[in-house]
């Protein structure tokens, strides 16, 4: 890696909180990450994944030359490629035969190009990201109430509110800084705070309420509330009369479907008292924030959730105030940005429509009379398209759909009959890459060169700190160059980063005439010199300054500048459950992994804490279905099916189930979730219900399993289950099967390990068909190291029972073992007087559950508090704390 000359501040690449990072080069190859104290997002804050980002840079499994049907090619070659056979069938099938797949990893600036190469100039809006998995559902609430994609609150308001309700959001993990935020203000000033979820999550160590809703009856919740506001006095009666419409066919709708606590409460399966002590905090709290995220939006009637929350906040007249607004929390680093350029198929650019006079002002300043005439397809129906052959060329950028879509073996079938797929990645082999046609190398954070825009509106730099390795290029620049190819370099004329900003700042002022708020026409004249030190900035930005809250005043973006209220009535999940699919599946992101893991399973801290797919599920449900804790399982469901581990957990509901979204072909054999999720969506977002999908699971018993440790990075065979974890100096694989039992040689061979014959540990008992190998690393007198260890034996003596694992790892971090040591690699467990430190609770620090065992009981520690200050653990971004509580 090389250095730049560039300044040291960027933007962290994860969740939509938009942390600034402050960056530390000390050599091509030494790397530091720490917060950035100015940024008003965090205030130097960081969670488990972005302080372990600097050890991410790695050009470990990355894309570093284009390829043509696998085989390296030029650019020159591949852009060719690229733009003739999109050419060639346009001209054939026309523009709606092809579509572009972005990201909300991408950058503004990238975005920007992306959609108006496709919805300017080839004349479709076949475009739709990854964001419709996560955002979608809020956009469309917030279009229907306001008029316009425009978040009303800021982070201050989180800190300034006195009750606070996080509905569908496992804050403390999926945003920790946010969460640390939100805690230290209670503890300050004493607000309430209310958690509505199925699952008791970390997030609920700062509750005083937990709802644990039934799944889907959201709508229902809500509708109850607007109507206990109104038999309560509780409207604002002047507010409603002079800033909305609508009111009395929402309010209506509301009270049929929701008529009294006791029907609220037996239809969202809660207690009278908790649904009465939510309703009454909302009533008499003025300052009072909603959060709403995923598991809000991931629904068949998202829209509707995010509806008939705003109602109520509107209804109170809390909107866009000091402490009170109605608050979406951003999933990607970069949905937001993505939206301000019209990367969602059903929006054109700077947050217009497909209106007339919309599109009449886009091909003006384009320059364009090609520009797309009414919305394209969205993620799930355009991946139906393509299996259709009705799309036949399809571009993906920066996403892997094959893991994070729904009823991901169709998309698998959709990418397998496409005639021409382009992917560009920064990773060489994903479970998406395998189906390209071409592959084009785009640079990774740390060398990506652009703007982002968080879940407040702010917009901040992400600057490129390292070059660009080998010939990974910028992904604006990939797509301005086949854009060229395809004729258009008029254009496309950028010739930086900047160039791009400048253009889409100036598109956004034609929002200047309307009463939209997404202007940022104030920066289309920025030079080089002030974009590269652009400082955070909230949009709109007027007369150079950015606008903390928007709609205090009552004024809103629509014609009338009323707000509109929406009648919604609970229609729950579009898939019940049933006899044959009696169980409710729940997916979701963990703590320290994101997306589909191509970044954070490089960080070993992030494979310590949850380090293999796992299928959460309540003692009683799990014990009616023998299953016992650790168990390998198989999940079905009508879609699809995967193999993971059971555990137990009380936080989850009877006859629920939760399952991690991350893992993925490369990770974890069989242990996809994106097959098993159903491909329902909201009818107006598009949006994907990935919190409910009818399941049953049952105990799956392999004839055999194998654990193998090695330092280095090893094909994962291809059996029925198997996991990689990367840990540190070494990576773990679980392997498990119900066919014939391999012979050590075959099983070795499958691994690409030498002949266990030459292994110079071994144990061997043909008997029991129990076989267990080390091959060790000594040469020159120097010290004694293990370089792989194999165990491999019928399931009836499972490795995952009596193989210690934390010991075992290290054994592989260790620069000697001394005979004693050695002799314990056959065993798999530690020698007498050895301890571990148990499974990782603290990614931070790297402190696990028995070091931290030992020190309570050692130091007669009495909170998580003594715990930090004597091991440093959830001192840091404070989401291990609900579990370090939990140890006492």
């Amino acid at each position: 890696m090389t250095q730049r000359a560039m300044p040291n501040k960027t933007t962290c690449p994860y969740c939509g909180v938009g942390c600034g990072i402050s960056a530390k080069i000390d050599s091509p190859t030494r790397f530091s990450v720490t917060g950035d104290e100015s940024h008003p997002a965090n205030y130097g804050r960081l969670c488990s994944k972005g302080s372990t980002l600097a050890h991410t840079l790695t050009h470990e499994g990355r894309l570093l030359h284009p390829q043509i049907h696998g085989i390296r090619a030029s650019w020159d070659q591949a852009t060719n490629a690229v733009a003739e056979r999109f050419t060639q069938i346009i001209a054939d099938h026309g523009p709606d035969s092809v579509a572009f797949y972005v990201s909300g990893q991408l950058l503004t600036e990238d975005y920007y190009i992306a959609n108006k190469f496709m919805k300017g100039f080839i004349g479709s809006a076949n475009i739709d990201t990854n964001s419709r998995l996560c955002m979608s559902s809020a956009v469309a609430a917030y279009k229907r109430a306001f008029g316009e994609d425009s978040v009303p609150g800021n982070y201050e308001d989180l800190e300034l509110a006195d009750l606070m309700v996080l509905t569908g959001s496992n804050t403390a993990w999926c945003h920790p800084v946010l969460f640390q935020r939100i805690k230290a203000a209670r503890e300050k000033s004493g607000m309430k705070v209310v958690v509505i979820d199925p699952r008791h999550t970390a997030t609920c160590e700062i509750a005083d309420l937990h709802l644990p809703i039934k799944p889907g009856t959201d709508v229902k919740l809500f509708n109850g509330l607007l109507s206990y506001l109104a038999e309560k006095n509780g409207l604002n009666q002047d507010y409603i009369a002079a800033h909305c419409d609508d009111f009395e066919l929402a309010l209506s709708s509301a009270q049929q479907d929701a008529p009294t606590i006791d029907q609220v409460a037996h239809d969202c399966e809660l207690t009278p008292q908790a649904v009465a002590n939510f309703y009454q905090w909302f009533l008499e709290t003025e300052r009072t924030v909603t959060c709403f995220s995923q598991g809000s939006n991931q629904s068949s009637q998202g829209t509707d959730k995010g509806n008939a929350i705003i109602n109520c906040h509107l209804a109170t007249g809390r909107v866009g105030l000091p402490g009170a607004s109605p608050f979406s929390l951003t999933g990607q680093p970069n949905a937001m940005g993505g939206r301000e350029v019209g990367g969602l198929a059903n929006q054109l650019a700077a947050h217009m429509d497909f209106e007339p006079a919309d599109i009449q002002a886009i091909k003006a300043f384009w320059h364009s009379d090609r520009v797309a005439q009414k919305p394209g397809l969205k993620a799930v129906e355009l991946f139906e398209a393509i299996e259709a052959g009705k799309v036949k060329a399809v571009w993906i950028m920066g996403t892997n759909p094959v893991v994070s879509l729904p009823n991901a073996n169709q998309v698998k079938r959709a990418l397998t009959k496409a005639e021409f797929v382009v992917v560009s990645d920064c990773i060489a082999k994903t479970d998406t890459t395998v189906f390209a046609h071409v592959l084009l190398p785009a640079v990774g954070w740390g060398e990506k060169d652009g703007t982002v825009t968080n879940s407040e509106r702010c917009i901040s730099r992400q600057r490129g700190l390292l070059e660009a390795p080998e010939q990974a290029r910028q992904d604006w620049r990939i797509l301005r160059d086949v854009a060229h190819k395809m004729g258009l370099a008029e254009h496309f004329p950028y010739q930086s980063a900047a160039d791009i900003f400048r253009e889409h700042a100036a598109l956004s002022g034609l929002n200047s005439a309307t009463n939209k708020q997404f202007d940022i026409s104030d920066l289309a004249t920025i030079s080089d010199y002030d974009y590269d030190q652009l400082a955070p900035i909230q949009w709109p930005v007027r007369a150079g300054n950015g606008t903390p809250r928007l709609y205090g005043d009552g004024q809103f973006s629509t014609a009338s500048k009323r707000a509109k209220f929406n009648a919604v009535s609970n229609k729950g999940v579009a898939n019940q459950v049933s006899e044959t699919w009696p169980l409710s599946l729940n997916t979701g992101r963990i703590r320290d992994q994101w997306h589909t893991m191509t970044r954070t399973a490089l960080a070993p801290q992030l494979n310590a804490h949850k380090p293999e797919a796992y299928i959460e599920i309540n003692p009683s449900t799990a014990q009616q279905l023998y299953i016992a804790n650790g168990d390998l399982v198989k999940a079905e469901t009508a879609w699809g099916t995967m193999i993971a581990k059971a555990e137990y957990s009380e936080a989850i509901r009877p006859l629920d189930i939760f399952i991690p979204m991350h893992w993925n072909d490369q990770w974890s054999r069989g242990g996809r979730v994106g097959a098993l999720v159903n491909p329902a969506v909201d009818p107006i977002s598009g949006q994907p219900e990935s919190k409910h999908t009818p399941c049953r699971i049952n105990p799956w018993q392999p004839r055999w399993s194998a654990l193998v440790y090695s330092k280095r990075n090893l094909p994962l065979p291809d059996y029925e289950y198997g996991v990689k974890v990367r840990g540190d100096l070494f990576y773990r694989y679980e392997i498990a099967d119900g066919g014939i039992m391999p012979t050590a040689s075959e099983l070795a061979a499958a691994f690409g390990l030498n002949e266990p014959a030459t292994a110079a540990l071994k144990y061997e008992d043909v008997k029991t068909q129990n076989y267990r190998y080390a091959w060790l690393h000594q040469q020159n007198n120097e010290p004694t190291t293990v370089e792989h260890c194999l165990y491999i034996q019928p399931q009836t003596e499972s490795p995952r029972a009596n193989i210690d694992r934390n010991w075992l790892a290290t054994a592989f971090q260790a620069t000697t073992l001394n005979s004693i040591e050695l002799k314990a690699l056959l065993s798999g467990r530690s020698p007498a007087g050895v301890e571990d430190c148990g499974r990782t609770i603290c990614a931070c620090f790297g402190v696990g559950e028995k070091t931290i065992r030992k020190a309570i009981k050692d130091h007669n520690l009495k909170s998580a508090t003594e715990v930090g200050q004597h091991l440093k653990a959830g001192t840091n971004c404070g989401s291990c704390i609900s579990e370090i509580k939990n140890l006492f």
